[in-house]
């Protein structure tokens, strides 16, 4: 019998929910953002997100369970994500998912964030015709993290490299800050570096004999570069602002984009595995992803832009895989905001 997993996703400012069966086939992905909301403070408001998710979970659950096709009464097991995330934001989810188990007897299981990054790759795999089979070399990179895990098998990870200070998100937004465009900065970024001729350059931190990163010092060369243009904190006159914003956003993203991309190919050839996985917000950028599949002689395995964002598919699909293997969660589980993977 075909399984059917309903996932949660509220661990930030997206309250999300999907249905996945068997580990692979996405039924239903709903998601509603909460970007506008915090748009004009330049980044999350916790407070704010936590209330929103109260708002937003009834309607959304509502409509994965519709999209699916299917009840909630039909689903076999909820998955819902713990940690790490807002504590706020992930106690919202966690008790919408208790109550659910509870009410419809079907079992509870807790789910880390990250791990479900890594998962939202077997939804893009399809019928894992094109599996390469573990292990891994997974890249997950958001807001929050950037991380790269050697995948062994299904629940088995060894966090073998990870940022020292400001996520590869948590920098965009900073960059996008400086550079005075929007919220989120990965996205704003991105399509602003279009046009850019590749006249300016910023340095790059390589951590050298090491797998790990930093992305702190090349935003605050980015900061004091665009002091000296007369760029930051207003544009002074006579600067060529548009011009100026153009190549110094494509200059971050690719000191951004070799460093990843470099490292997690060197991760892939020193652990020696089969294929490379990634996952969250910012392995949507569209030249991070080209460049790791130009430099990567093994197979990439990348979900589509809408499953690197956070979502509820992603953690119904890792579920999955936690149910296989019996791994069922207490009704008494507490949310984790620094939840580890690893």
């Amino acid at each position: 019998m075909p399984i059917k997993i309903l996932g949660i996703e509220t661990s930030c400012d997206e309250t999300a929910a999907g249905v996945v069966v068997d580990g692979q086939t996405l039924l239903s992905n709903v998601i509603s953002s909460q970007v506008d909301l915090h748009a004009k403070y330049g980044g999350v408001v916790p407070e704010l997100a936590s209330r929103q998710h109260v708002r937003d979970l009834i309607p959304v659950l509502e409509q994965a369970a519709s999209d699916s096709g299917f009840g909630l009464e039909d689903m076999d097991a909820i998955a819902v994500t713990y940690g790490p995330g807002l504590a706020g934001s992930l106690i919202t989810g966690v008790n919408a998912a208790k109550a659910i188990s509870y009410s419809l007897g079907i079992p509870l299981l807790g789910v880390n964030h990250l791990e479900g990054h890594i998962y939202a790759s077997w939804l893009s795999k399809g019928n894992l015709e094109d599996d390469p089979g573990f292990p891994l070399a997974c890249l997950v990179a958001s807001g929050g993290h950037t991380d790269l895990l050697l995948m062994e098998g299904h629940g088995r990870y060894k966090l073998v490299g990870r940022t020292r200070d400001d996520a590869a998100g948590e920098a965009f937004d900073k960059a996008a800050r400086i550079l005075g465009l929007g919220f989120p900065g990965g996205p704003e970024i991105q399509r602003v570096s279009a046009g850019a001729t590749g006249e300016e350059t910023l340095p790059r931190a390589w951590m050298k004999d090491t797998l790990d990163f930093s992305f702190s010092g090349i935003k605050t060369a980015l900061l004091h570069i665009a002091q000296d243009r007369g760029l930051y904190p207003y544009p002074e006159d006579g600067v060529d602002q548009e011009r100026l914003v153009c190549e110094l956003a494509a200059a971050f993203q690719e000191s951004v984009v070799d460093v990843i991309s470099a490292k997690l190919v060197d991760m892939a050839a020193k652990y020696k595995v089969k294929g490379l996985v990634l996952g969250g917000g910012v392995t949507a950028n569209s030249r991070l992803r080209e460049e790791i599949i130009k430099r990567s002689p093994l197979p990439v395995i990348i979900p589509p832009p809408i499953l690197c964002t956070d979502n509820g598919a992603m953690i119904a699909a890792c579920g999955y895989f936690q149910y296989q293997r019996g791994d069922d969660t207490p009704m008494d589980i507490d949310v984790n905001p620094g939840l580890p993977l690893g």
